[in-house]
Formats: structure tokens, C-alpha cells, sequence
């Protein structure tokens, strides 16, 4: 088990040299941290924000690795599996904007035929993007009460990430693809993974988030693994019930698509894929490979008080992910 504080204040991420603040280790319900990064060099910053509706998957991605903008819109048709992918990677990022405090203030990047547009209010966020043959046109109101997870991951002063994972936000808009209008509505949710440190060369992580009404589950490790810090957490009426223990993955390389399973204190859980996305990067410095798969989950999570909730009936996506960036 970690032992992380919980800060329930604004913070700085960074102290004036740029190396980690020490008052912001720890973990917040709300975004509370303002990534004052300095400097040039290992910086990233970016916002990812994954919908779910009963026709399709999105994940759209604004970001800024310092000497690249690697933006990207991916849309899956959960009917008949077709994938539609655009990126775009923009030298040193330029004409990327993101602001350093996770809900507030624009986000705009553009490139590649690509062009993305988020507002980010405290009721809410407006989410748009256009790419070849596809429109996002997004409302993701805040409800009243409705806790996320920030956590910073120290790998050292100089290296160290400030995460903020909102998990099951409503969301409401159209999704236009190929001149046909698909609705978003109740039955759909949206996932933000805000992200702003700056990293080690190479890490490898693994990430899970599945969301139905009244529960969401928030899942994640090996970068994290030995930190004393943990992204973890299970969301129950829009309730954040944080996780403090590293928990074991277990998945099989040569078929992604066979269940996975992640155990821990208070936690037991069956993924069970229906669809494999695989992305890979080799630009020289910067490469990657994730194997994101789509599906549902089981099994269960314990909150604060010990109460076991039945996972059944989520939907949403595990990872792995390997860098060189």
C-alpha cells in the first residue's frame, strides 16, 4: 500500500527551478495542480479524451512532446469493426496550445487535416475536431459533485508526471462520418486523461477505464510501479474511492484479444476484449507501440469502507503502451 496525501488546495507542480514541488506529491479529487513546467527538453503535455457511445469509440489526442505535436483522431465503428485513424505530427509542436491546469482555458492543434478545438469551463467542456470524412461536435457537462483523479508520479525532482483522469463524464453531440449523423447521448460517456511532466526516455505503462451509470473504474501501472504513488481508483456515484496499492497485470502478448486480468488489495478484475487497436511510432527519437483493446469488464472493486461493487456491465478499454520519446 502507498501512503499518498491527499491536497485539496491549488498547487504548483513545479518549484521556480523547475524541479518538482515538493507540496504537490500526492493526489486530489478535483484538478488542483498547475503544471508550471519550465525549460525545454523531456517536457510533455497532453489532453486525450476517449468517448464511448453504443455505435462508436473515439480517442482524440492534443500534444506537445517539445520537439513534436503528435495529434491523432481515431474512430472505431463498434458495428462493423472499421477503423478510421488521422494523425498529425507538427515540428516542435508549433501552434499547439495547452493550458496548464486540467479544466480550464482552450486547447487547440491543428495539422495533417486535422484541426482540434476544446473549451474547457467549470460547467463543462466543448469538445469539436474535423479530419477527412469525420466531425466530433461534443458537450461534456461537469456535474455538480462529480470527482476525478490527479495524481503526480515522482520518478525523481527533475523527472515526474502530474496526471488527471476524469473517468464517466456524461456527454452529449453529434459524430458525423462521412456526411452521415450519429447522436451522442445518455447512453454514452467520455474519459480525459490530462497529462504534464516530464519523463524519463523510456517507460512502458499499462492503463484501463470502464464506465457504467453509477460506477466507473480507473486502473493503471508499471510506470508508476515503486513511485509510492498510484492511479487507481474506483468512482461510485460519481464518488472517488482512491486505490493506494500497485496491482498485477496479466494479459498474453501474442493474443490480445484472450482476457487480461488486474489483482490487488481491493481489487479483482476481468477485461474481456472485443477489439484490438494497434499504434506505432518510428520517427527516429520518438517510437511507440500500444496495443489498446476495447471490451467489458467483471469482476469487482472495493471502496473506502470495504464494499465490494460488481463491475458487470462496464464498458471501455485496457493498454499497454511502450515508449522511446
Amino acid at each position: 500500500m502507498t501512503h499518498e496525501r491527499e491536497i485539496t488546495e491549488p498547487v504548483d507542480l513545479c518549484r521556480p527551478d523547475g524541479r518538482l514541488n515538493p507540496a504537490a506529491m500526492g493526489w486530489s479529487r478535483r484538478p488542483l495542480h498547475r503544471a508550471n513546467l519550465r525549460g525545454w527538453g523531456r517536457a510533455k503535455r497532453w489532453e486525450h479524451w476517449g468517448v464511448v457511445t453504443p455505435t462508436h469509440i473515439v480517442g482524440l489526442v492534443a500534444s506537445s512532446l517539445d520537439y513534436a505535436g503528435v495529434h491523432s483522431l481515431y474512430l472505431l465503428d463498434r458495428r462493423s469493426g472499421i477503423e478510421r485513424t488521422t494523425e498529425a505530427v507538427v515540428p516542435f509542436a508549433r501552434g499547439a496550445v495547452l493550458p496548464p491546469v486540467s479544466g480550464a482555458g482552450a486547447v487547440r492543434a491543428r495539422g495533417g487535416g486535422l484541426v482540434v478545438e476544446i473549451d474547457q469551463r467549470p460547467d463543462g467542456s466543448t469538445v469539436r475536431a474535423t479530419a477527412p470524412g469525420v466531425e466530433v461536435d461534443l458537450v461534456v457537462p461537469l456535474p455538480p459533485g462529480h470527482e476525478s483523479l490527479g495524481v503526480v508520479v515522482p520518478w525523481s525532482t527533475r523527472r515526474f508526471q502530474y496526471t488527471h483522469k476524469d473517468v464517466g463524464r456524461p456527454v452529449r453531440g453529434t459524430l458525423r462520418v462521412d456526411g452521415t449523423a450519429y447522436p451522442v447521448d445518455t447512453e454514452s460517456f467520455a474519459v480525459l486523461d490530462h497529462g504534464r511532466g516530464k519523463w524519463r526516455y523510456a517507460v512502458s505503462w499499462n492503463w484501463a477505464a470502464g464506465c457504467a451509470p453509477g460506477r466507473a473504474l480507473q486502473l493503471g501501472g508499471r510506470w508508476t510501479d515503486g513511485t509510492g504513488a498510484t492511479e487507481n481508483a474506483l468512482f461510485l456515484d460519481g464518488r472517488l474511492h482512491k486505490i493506494g496499492a500497485d496491482l498485477a497485470w496479466s494479459y498474453d502478448r501474442a493474443d490480445w484479444l484472450r482476457p487480461w486480468r488486474v489483482t490487488g488489495d481491493r481489487v479483482d478484475v476481468r477485461f474481456h476484449p472485443f477489439h484490438e487497436r494497434v499504434a506505432r511510432t518510428n520517427l527516429g527519437v520518438v517510437a511507440g507501440e500500444t496495443h489498446q483493446c476495447f471490451g467489458h469488464f467483471s469482476g469487482w472493486a472495493a471502496t473506502d469502507d470495504g464494499e465490494r461493487v460488481d463491475l458487470d456491465g462496464l464498458v471501455g478499454w485496457a493498454e499497454e503502451a511502450r515508449n522511446r520519446w
